[in-house]
């Protein structure tokens, strides 16, 4: 049986799984892909950190089955063998029970690694073994959109294989903050995904971008005549990062972004937007900083 989620605005309609979970977002036969997202994106960042254990299997399986995000992100990692993994960080010392890079590692080596659930998560986590880019894509890839930051810009040419080979060239956004690797992952027939800090904002020119970037993934704490600018780029998705209230959603969503990534999609989910009167919608001339 297929279960299927109507979003209006900003106000998404979720029909309840036989199993008790929030059914996922999924539109028929095919697989989803990025024509399917609705006006306004919720992104469960690292599947949504403050609710669930970063990057894990359990984690992304949760916001999947809660239906609150109609994204979900992880981050890559490419090992020693070549082989991707899913990682943020480029040691195992903050999240997992191991030390060390994780470029030293293999695959044999991976299978020995276990994850740590943050002790200020709620519910109840156990150690589990972080997954391979190819699970995370054969478990999900299709039934939902995903978000995948690639943070080593050598993995490009193997995610492009891994993705073509399951069909999901337009199921997928790949993540970077560098532009070079942005337009080298539009080259490869990918969904270019491009970050840019507060900082970077301030002086970068994003319509220069719009030929070859799917979506631009600002900062929310940048100044509100960066935002704006990004907004009128030409880029059809901004979608603002690393959002974790209600207030932080609002402003950038009344600047104009179309999306918000968020380590906290469940308490979004379910408050509603509210309109921000402090903030003035600005008209950014064409060349000024």
């Amino acid at each position: 049986m297929v279960i299927k989620t109507v979003l209006t605005g900003l106000t998404a309609l979720t029909l309840t799984a036989p199993n008790g979970f929030l059914a996922p977002i999924e539109w028929g036969g095919g697989p989803l892909t990025v024509e399917a997202l609705p006006r306004v994106v919720y992104t469960a960042h690292r599947g949504g950190a403050l609710e669930v254990p970063e990057n894990s299997m359990s984690g992304l399986l949760t916001a999947y089955r809660r239906g609150t995000a109609q994204v979900i992100d992880f981050d890559t990692r490419i090992l020693r063998d070549g082989t991707l993994v899913v990682m943020h960080d480029d040691t195992l010392d903050r999240t997992t029970f191991s030390t060390g890079p994780v470029r030293a590692l293999d695959r044999w080596d991976w299978l020995g690694v276990r994850l740590r659930p943050g002790v200020t998560l709620p519910g109840n986590w156990r150690p589990e073994r972080p997954p391979t880019v190819a699970e995370v894509l054969d478990r999900f890839g299709g039934r939902i959109m995903l978000m995948l930051e690639a943070k080593d810009p050598q993995s490009l040419k193997p995610l492009a294989r891994l993705l073509r080979a399951r069909g999901l060239t337009r199921s997928v956004f790949v993540n970077s903050n560098s532009p070079a690797v942005a337009m080298r992952a539009h080259e490869l027939g990918l969904l270019a995904q491009l970050w840019r800090s507060k900082t970077q904002m301030r002086t970068d020119r994003p319509e220069g971008w719009a030929p070859y970037v799917d979506v631009l993934d600002v900062d929310y704490k940048a100044r509100d005549r960066d935002l704006v600018r990004a907004v009128n780029s030409g880029i059809p998705r901004v979608w603002a990062h690393t959002v974790t209230s209600p207030k932080q959603r609002d402003r950038v969503l009344w600047l104009g972004c179309n999306g918000v990534i968020t380590d906290a999609p469940g308490l979004l989910s379910r408050t509603p937007v509210k309109k921000v009167k402090k903030v003035k919608k600005v008209r950014i001339p064409s060349g000024a900083v």
